[in-house]
Parts: C-alpha cells; sequence; structure tokens
C-alpha cells in the first residue's frame, strides 16, 4: 500500500511538472530557458531515484519469488514423503489388530479346552470316589483353590490313572500357552498405541507443513500482483520522463545550444551510472547472510554444517542431507563434528547431562513439547537462537523467544558436549 501511494505521488509531481513546463517553455522568453532546464534537471533526478527505488525492489520481489517457488516445491516432495510414511504405519497398525483378533481366538478356544478337560478331571474323581476310592483323591478336586494347587494335590496323593495324568499334562501346557499369548497380546497393544501415537505426531506435521505451503502460495500470488503494479507504475513513469526529455531536447534544439545539451547527456550518464552502483550496492548487501559467533572448533563444525543445509525440507525419519526429521538433523550435524548420537527423541533424551537454561551454551541439546513430551529437539546456537529441522519450513534457525517456541519450552536442555 505504502508503495502504491509512492508511486502515485510520484507520477502526480511527474505529470504535473510535463504539463506546466510543455506550456511554460512556449510562453517563456529564450533567456529563462537555462533556469527551466535546471528545474527540469532536478525533477529527472527525483523521477530516477524513484525509478531506481523501483526497480531494485522488483528484483528483491523476483528473487523471493524464486525462493518461494522452490519452497513449495520442497514442501510438496516432502509431504509425498511422509504420506507414504504415514501410510506405512496404518498398514503397521492394521497388520496388529489382525494378530490381536486372532490371538484373542486362539486363547478363547484354550481356555474352552481347559474348562473342558477340568470337568472331565471332576467326574471321574467323582467317579473314583463311588467305585471305593480313597476320599483323599476327591478333597484334591474340591479343596483345591486354584488349578495350580490342583496340581500339587494330585501329584501328592498319586492316586490318579494314566490317563488322568495325560489330561493333566495338557491342562499345564494349555494354561502356559494362555498366559504367554495374553503376554503377547498385551505387547502387541502397547505397540499399536505407540504406533498411534507416532501417527498422531506425523499427521500434525503434514497439517503444518500443509497450512504453510497455502500460506506460502497465498503470499507468491499478492506479490504477483505487486509486481504487475510496480512495472505499471514504472512504465507511467518511463512515459512521463520521456515527455520531460522531448520538450528539454526541443526546446535546446530551437535556441541552439549544442554544449548545454551534450553537458546534460554528460550529466545524465553520471546519473546512470551512479543509480547502476546504488542498485548493485544494495543487490549485494541484501544477498548477505548473518553471521553467527562459533564457540570451540567442534560445535562451530556442528552449527556451520547445519547452516549449510538451511532450507532443506522435513521429512518424516529423514537422516539427511536431502531431508530431515528433527533427531535426524541433530544427530547428522554432530556426526560431521565427530560426535556420534542417537537419531531418535527417545534416545536423545537420556545422552549427555541435563543442566539448567540459565547453563546453556552454544552446542546444547534443547528440546520442546510439541505434540508429545520433548516431542522436538535441535541445537543452541547462541544468542536466544536455536538450528534444527521444524516441520516448517524445514532446516531453519528460530528464535527461543518466538511464541510457538517458548510456549513449547519446558527447560529442558542437555550437555552432549
Amino acid at each position: 500500500m505504502k508503495k502504491s501511494i509512492v508511486t502515485v505521488a510520484t507520477v502526480t509531481v511527474v505529470g504535473f511538472s510535463s504539463a506546466f513546463f510543455h506550456t511554460q517553455v512556449q510562453a517563456e522568453t529564450l533567456g529563462n530557458l537555462k533556469d527551466k532546464q535546471t528545474e527540469i534537471k532536478s525533477d529527472r533526478e527525483a523521477i530516477k531515484a524513484d525509478l531506481s527505488k523501483a526497480e531494485a525492489k522488483i528484483a528483491d520481489v523476483l528473487v523471493e519469488l524464486e525462493e518461494l517457488n522452490q519452497q513449495i516445491t520442497q514442501f510438496d516432495d516432502a509431504m509425498k514423503e511422509n504420506k507414504a510414511q504415514i501410510e506405512k504405519v496404518q498398514a503397521d497398525i492394521a497388520k496388529k489388530e489382525q494378530e490381536v483378533d486372532k490371538l484373542e481366538k486362539e486363547i478363547a478356544t484354550l481356555e474352552d479346552a481347559i474348562e473342558k478337560r477340568f470337568n472331565k478331571l471332576k467326574e471321574r474323581a467323582v467317579s473314583y470316589q463311588k467305585s471305593g476310592g480313597d476320599v483323599n483323591y476327591l478333597e484334591v478336586i474340591f479343596g483345591s483353590k486354584d488349578f495350580g494347587e490342583f496340581i500339587n494335590r494330585v501329584s501328592a496323593v498319586n492316586k490318579i490313572t494314566n490317563s488322568d495324568a495325560n489330561l493333566i499334562e495338557e491342562q499345564e501346557k494349555d494354561k502356559k500357552e494362555v498366559n504367554e499369548k495374553k503376554d503377547k497380546v498385551v505387547n502387541s497393544l502397547e505397540e499399536m498405541e505407540a504406533l498411534q501415537v507416532e501417527l498422531k505426531g506425523i499427521q500434525e506435521t503434514i497439517k503444518q507443513q500443509k497450512e504453510e505451503n497455502e500460506k506460502k502460495e497465498a503470499k507468491l500470488k499478492d506479490k504477483k500482483a505487486d509486481l504487475e503494479g510496480l512495472k505499471e507504475d514504472l512504465e507511467i513513469k518511463d512515459s512521463n520522463l520521456a515527455d520531460l526529455q522531448a520538450e528539454v531536447r526541443q526546446s535546446m534544439q530551437v535556441e541552439r545550444q549544442p554544449e548545454a545539451t551534450t553537458r546534460s547527456n554528460a550529466s545524465n550518464g553520471g546519473e546512470l551510472q551512479t543509480l547502476s552502483s546504488k542498485s548493485e550496492t544494495k543487490s549485494k548487501s541484501s544477498s548477505a547472510a548473518p553471521k553467527m559467533s562459533a564457540g570451540s572448533g567442534s560445535v562451530s563444525t556442528i552449527v556451520n554444517s547445519g547452516r549449510q543445509h538451511l532450507g532443506v525440507p522435513y521429512v518424516w525419519g529423514g537422516k539427511g542431507p536431502s531431508g530431515f526429521d528433527c533427531s535426524g538433523f541433530v544427530s547428522w550435524a554432530f556426526a560431521q563434528g565427530g560426535y556420534s548420537i542417537p537419531s531418535s527423541t527417545s534416545a536423545l533424551v537420556n545422552v549427555g547431562q541435563k543442566i539448567s537454561y540459565s547453563e546453556i551454551q552454544p552446542g546444547d541439546l534443547v528440546f520442546f513439547d510439541t505434540y508429545k513430551k520433548n516431542g522436538h529437539v535441535a541445537i543452541y546456537m547462541g544468542g536466544g537462537n536455536f538450528i534444527g529441522a521444524q516441520s516448517t519450513p524445514g532446516v531453519s534457525i528460530e528464535s527461543m523467544s518466538n511464541s510457538y517456541w517458548s510456549n513449547a519450552f519446558k527447560g529442558h536442555v542437555r550437555r552432549v558436549l
């Protein structure tokens, strides 16, 4: 909006000046042409300054547009890879559910067989008693508190036939198998819960990447519209500038002042060269990246290795260098400095020594509670900044004071070096 106001103001000045001088040049005496020439030159310099600024802004916008296009392409690729990971996790969950269903059916079958055998043993015990057997055998059945005690008592009285002994052996074997299968079911369910938590985290990452992608697309469209407006304004400026030049040239030809015309052209050339130099200086200045002071050589190597991959997209499970997740990036960066540390967040929460945030220094690990406790990890750079593979926009440098990260940071810092 500010750019449009400035442009309109400049165009208004140009239009006014052009109309004014067109009338005045014809009406004024020849002796006043030099004064008019000075005024026109001043107007032209103002126009050229505005034109130079507009051209520099256009150049900046074009560079930013190109960067946005590259980022959008990277995010699209990352989203495709993350989607494949989600489908794999969902397939694993479905497989675990099938295993649980199968185990539950097997357990039900085994428990039914155990119940039938136990009833059969009871019937045989009663029959044995009726046929004159020792009363102690019947006590084995009705005096046992559970199946384990039942087995012990049966062995103690030693009054069971071979067929009964086989039944009891089968009972004991099946009971053990039931317990093992139950344990397996519990373990499978726990694995499923862990996978579901992991899936939730992946889905949240995908959602954030999608939202960021949409924002970048909207921003890209706005910048394209601004660029078209700037081009239109420049065309108006150029047109008015050409009119002013024609006025001056025509007047100077009438008065036959070639020396003045030569000086004016030389002045124009110098001004254009100055504008070109300013534009080049601005371009170089805008392209320079801020530098960060490093500590020890190892920390410097780790951080600088990460800085070389700024903009690399976030990919779940990625360990680099074409794509990283948060823990994969940390592990990779430390490896560049000669240190081997785990590549999973769950393992990194236990490496090194936990310290207070007041003691933090470059190279320490910082943890954030994102979609879960300690769900994100990054490397502290110093100056209140950290570098890591964020879900958006990938590998980037962020501030600890950023509202999102400050809310997610709960003071968990670990020193590895």
